[in-house]
């Protein structure tokens, strides 16, 4: 997707989310999804923990615009980007930039190398770059299919503690990154839904231990993960 259609499925959003209150209902899916992730740190606690993940909780909530509501309303898109709009297949747009996308829960447990964390992660901005399975005219049944690749912006809040020689007794891990995320979504039904995939994440590094930087080997900075989420989508008035 270009800057131009990223600047315009914001603009959409906005309009959506500022309309007056006054005007008439609109009814649109809201896709709400949870499931299990699994987390791996690359550095001193791959080496602790080898193979096995932390664990995680991802979730996500966005309103479904497919194109015929986008159609329908082009008369409320400035002149300038409705040849954009006949284009688009969906937006989705979020509730809030400050719902975090991921919270991390894995116990400190001596059989798994005696290293624990909990921190919570936010993905506030993001850009499709791949969109593919399902067409703009194809129903779910049709094309019940799609695979996606996203780029996001990404924040994340860790603490890890362990009792391990190798990881440092404490670490408050805080730092900003970029989250690369390839996600198959399938249709089980009209509302229900699945999803699944993986990604990696690349941050500023951090030394564990300590809140500034040190050598790669003993920090934070390269992340792979994966994840599987179950989708409900319920109906959900917007004002236009």
């Amino acid at each position: 997707m270009s800057r131009r259609a990223t600047l315009f499925c914001a603009a959409l959003g906005l309009a959506l989310a500022a309309a007056p209150v006054h005007a008439a209902g609109l009814t649109v899916p809201l896709d709400i999804s949870a499931g299990p992730g699994g987390y791996w740190f690359f550095g001193p606690l791959v080496a602790n923990r080898g193979a096995l993940p932390h664990f995680a909780l991802v979730f996500d909530v966005y309103a479904v615009l497919d194109q015929k509501l986008i159609q329908d309303n082009l008369d409320k898109v400035p002149p300038s980007y409705r040849g954009l709009a006949r284009g688009l297949r969906e937006v989705r747009v979020g509730p809030s930039l400050f719902i975090p996308s991921t919270l991390i829960i894995s116990p400190k447990i001596q059989e798994l190398g005696n290293v624990g964390m909990y921190g919570v992660s936010w993905t506030p901005l993001g850009l499709t770059l791949v969109n593919v399975g399902q067409t703009a005219t194809s129903t779910w049944k049709e094309a019940p299919g799609r695979l996606t690749i996203d780029a996001k912006l990404l924040l994340t809040y860790l603490f890890i503690h362990s009792d391990a020689p190798q990881v440092p007794a404490f670490t408050h891990f805080l730092r900003p990154g970029l989250q690369l995320t390839l996600t198959f979504l399938i249709h089980l039904s009209e509302r229900v839904l699945l999803s699944f995939g993986g990604g990696g994440q690349v941050y500023v590094p951090q030394k564990l231990g300590e809140f500034g930087f040190g050598p790669l080997d003993e920090s934070i900075f390269v992340t792979a993960f994966s994840f599987l989420k179950l989708h409900g989508r319920v109906p959900y008035e917007v004002k236009l």
